[in-house]
């Protein structure tokens, strides 16, 4: 049975035809919104977090006929063959178990090696940050370059970033993740080449774009007088290929293990937060592991009614497959979560920007929405008009931290004034009415441009402080709904064949673009007309 023939489907279609054109002030305001209000009905918490999806156009029956649909189409057998490590990557034959990462339990799946690599981290992160470790001239290390692309480079970009309030002054950490030569030349502009440790970390240790970056970075330590033989004190890896590691020139004990059955997007609580480890400590990265750990708990125990990440994914899946929203925002009002958006660009998108189902059928319903977003309130002087008054309605999740992690704590409330009242003010909007009394008797030409529809969607998800467990939480937060949205729509959540086929060509390419001659007959006329110019251009 497909996904559109389930009962649940038929009945949500149904549904939708009925509330399409409800309007969420009147809701609000139905009997005085009385006890229980609709933000008392509809706001939910776990691990820490709380989320009010009051705002969303959806009533008490639509959660009841999404949570049947994610019974009916296998939800929680998804959700529980992975916590147990069977194989649900089956295009790759492998478990998905980062949850495995962050467990507690001595049964849960490869505990042992999981413990065993957390405490050579640990080892490690504790020799650099109290200056024990030293570069190749006696100086302790005060620059940490961390050199990866997509996971291996926004998960920890995206935490060391957020939890900043909590990393060691001693140390900077820079990132390094484009082949173009600007992003490395940059960081390389403010490091010492003596007080400098890089981290290499690609699961292949293959990828061209941080290898081309990690060759260039060591030819650079070279120049700048640093032996050969001394390299070891300013390079480790982190790789699943350690063979690979140690034939780039990594000494052996420098290799720190990732594996095969967690998925770069998944990785950042293994040694692919080596840096993370490093900024905050052993002590810290084992709190963002223990807030991610109580979001699996609740994402494992709650019931599927007040289970935050299966209520997330299942109001994405109304606004995508419903109502048919092409994008979702994400409006993190803390600067600290500058890089959460794009983190999570890449965790939704690669994950679910599928269109074949596990069956090798292909899907006849919208999967992924475009995931995008900037913090508050620089995206209310943005993108945030198209938002209120664009034809185009676009669901958003605003994340606001009660508590502020910085000292200057006056301009708090004005942060948190600003996502509420946003949030507010898309669900209400103005009518034509409100709109005449607004512009007054001298300016009717004004009216229409100070309509606002409303009627605009939206959650907000609160964290009462950004601690490395609340991080933590959230994150695991957002990783579960994607499957729970992956086990809805029948699609593999853990693989990335789109990534492939640029990279193939993308080496042809390359050749081409420094071969003697080229056939032009190899590409299409666009691409041999782009290798020409590009062929004229490297030879001035």
């Amino acid at each position: 049975m497909t996904l559109n023939t389930l009962p649940s489907w038929s009945s949500l279609q149904a549904h939708y035809e009925q509330i399409r054109d409800a309007r969420l002030r009147d809701w609000f305001a139905a009997g005085q919104d009385a006890s229980p209000t609709r933000s008392e009905r509809f706001t939910f918490e776990g691990a820490g977090l709380a989320a009010d999806f009051s705002k969303n156009r959806i009533t008490d029956e639509t959660l009841r006929l999404l949570v049947t649909l994610a019974r009916e189409a296998g939800v929680e057998a998804r959700r529980d063959a992975m916590f147990a490590g069977e194989i649900v990557n089956p295009t790759e034959g492998r478990a998905a178990l980062h949850t495995a990462l962050r467990a507690t339990s001595a049964s849960a799946p490869f505990h042992a090696e999981v413990a065993a690599e957390r405490a050579k981290m640990a080892a490690f992160a504790n020799q650099v940050r109290d200056g024990h470790w030293t570069g190749y001239t006696g100086k302790r290390i005060r620059h940490v370059v961390n050199i990866g692309i997509g996971g291996s480079d926004l998960g920890p970009k995206m935490v060391v970033h957020a939890l900043h309030h909590l990393a060691t002054p001693e140390i900077a950490t820079h990132f390094v993740s484009n082949v173009d030569g600007a992003d490395l030349a940059r960081v390389l502009e403010q490091v010492d080449p003596e007080e400098t440790l890089a981290i290499i970390v690609s699961k292949t240790f293959t990828t061209l774009e941080t290898m081309t970056n990690a060759l260039s970075l060591r030819d650079w330590f070279i120049a700048k007088g640093c032996p050969e033989s001394a390299l070891a004190k300013h390079f480790v890896g982190v790789s699943a290929n350690p063979n690979e590691v140690v034939k780039f020139g990594i000494a052996k004990e420098n290799v720190f293990e990732m594996w095969d059955w967690v998925g770069g997007r998944y990785s950042l609580w293994s040694a692919v937060g080596l840096s993370i480890m490093i900024a905050i400590g052993p002590d810290q990265f084992d709190e963002l592991l223990a807030g991610a750990n109580d979001m699996d708990e609740h994402f494992k125990n709650a019931p599927l009614e007040r289970n935050l990440p299966v209520l997330m994914g299942l109001i994405g899946i109304w606004y995508r497959n419903f109502f048919g929203s092409q994008s979702y925002l994400v409006a993190p009002y803390s600067e600290a979560l500058h890089f959460l958006p794009s983190y999570l660009q890449q965790l939704e998108m690669e994950s679910n920007g599928k269109s074949a189902r596990l069956d090798g059928a292909f899907v006849d319903y919208p999967t992924s929405a475009v995931t995008w977003g900037e913090p508050g309130t620089n995206g209310q002087h943005a993108f945030f008009q198209m938002l209120h008054q664009g034809p185009t309605i676009v669901p958003i999740d605003f994340i606001a931290v009660l508590t502020p992690e910085h000292p200057l704590a006056s301009h708090h409330p004005k942060l948190l004034a600003n996502c509420f009242a946003q949030s507010e003010a898309l669900m209400l909007g103005r009518t034509l009415e409100e709109a005449h009394k607004v512009a007054g008797p001298d300016k009717p030409e004004l009216v229409p441009h100070l309509v606002f529809p409303g009627n605009r969607p939206t959650t907000t998800l609160l964290l009462d402080a950004l601690t490395a467990r609340s991080l933590g939480a959230l994150i695991a937060l957002y990783e579960h709904k994607v499957l729970v949205q992956a086990s809805v729509w029948n699609i593999n959540p853990f693989d990335q064949w789109g990534v492939e086929l640029g990279k193939i060509l993308g080496k042809v390419v390359e050749a081409d673009l420094t071969a003697a001659s080229v056939d032009e007959k190899k590409h299409d006329s666009s691409t041999s007309a782009l290798i020409a110019r590009a062929r004229a251009a490297l030879k001035r």
